[in-house]
């Protein structure tokens, strides 16, 4: 009977090694598809410089992007094998920070508007753009590790990093729809790495269109700190040890969003460091009964009840 536990465990362990190694080989067979739709944008700054992003097709015609990547700049155009482009009009939505550019006669490859609605913590992810501006787009895998609600939507958090140039690249699921447009970051090391939703994208294409670059309307992520969201304003205090300081912005922000798992995680990371490790428990069931697949907080309750020596939950 041994004999043949330790068998089956062997082809199960097969197995999944070649279903793994099977998926990773058709996402990036998909994801080189679709670089064809990927799209570096060139801007020309006030100052005489010169700034690089990324755009996605999303229709033949139409590329969506950050609109920080266009804002107040004295042109624009995008690069498609070897080809320029200038756009005719824009449709924008300052304040979420999106941006759709219309061209004539680019004859663009659009992907599919995938469903950001639905998507779950731990779901595979891949983005392709133009991270520091290199001359082909580049693939990046990894998973969505949290969910934020704003406004009618959700923020998106993948662990799938981006350096400057990247912003405005698509963010697919393993299907190749798009799921949203990789926005901004958080400062340091360790970076949280955020998402626009491509809901927003579908919104965007009824509003009207303008030819004017000029806003004075920041987005929501550019906002003084009390007026930012907080799950950006947890980051700091978190990353900088400040616990009592992080308590404090956590329960604001249980307050006011008493069915965010995030809040009552980052309440349960606070009082764990301040050593009280039986609300810092309750604080990470609640997150888990709210999200069961939030795996920083299956963690960290597990390491509570250990010796605080072997807490390591901080990612």
């Amino acid at each position: 009977m041994r004999y043949l536990t330790i068998k089956n465990f062997l082809a199960f362990a097969f197995y999944i090694t070649i279903h793994t190694n099977l998926m990773a080989e058709a996402r990036e067979e998909l994801a080189y598809r679709l670089k064809s739709s990927v799209v570096k944008v060139h801007v020309g700054t006030k100052n005489g410089g010169h700034g690089v992003g990324t755009g996605v097709a999303i229709s033949k015609d139409l590329v969506a992007t950050n609109c920080h990547v266009l804002a107040n700049s004295i042109g624009v155009s995008i690069s498609k094998y070897g080809e320029n482009f200038v756009p005719v009009a824009l449709k924008a939505d300052w304040k979420h920070d999106l941006c759709i550019l219309r061209f004539q006669y680019a004859d663009l490859t659009p992907v599919e508007l995938g469903d950001s609605d639905h998507l779950h913590y731990e779901q595979a992810i891949f983005s392709i753009g133009f991270p520091g501006g290199p001359p082909k787009p580049q693939y990046t895998e990894g998973k969505i590790k949290a969910l934020y609600p704003l406004d009618d939507s959700h923020i998106i958090r993948t662990d799938a990093s981006f350096v400057m140039g990247a912003s405005g690249s698509p963010v697919f699921n393993d299907e190749g729809q798009l799921l949203g447009i990789s926005t901004f970051k958080s400062p340091g090391k360790n970076a949280y790495y955020y998402n626009l939703p491509v809901k927003w994208v579908k919104a965007l294409l009824a509003q009207t269109e303008t030819t004017s670059m000029e806003t004075d309307v920041s987005p929501f992520w550019d906002a003084t700190e009390l007026e930012r969201p907080f799950f950006m304003r947890v980051v700091q205090p978190f990353k900088n040890e400040k616990w009592d300081d992080l308590m404090a912005v956590a329960e604001s922000w249980v307050q006011s969003e008493p069915d965010s798992a995030e809040a009552f995680y980052y309440a349960g990371i606070a009082e764990e460091n301040r050593g009280h490790l039986i609300q810092a428990q309750q604080h990470f069931a609640k997150a888990l009964a709210l999200e069961p697949e939030h795996l920083a907080a299956k963690a960290a309750l597990a390491c509570t009840k250990k010796t605080k020596l072997a807490c390591d939950t901080h990612f």
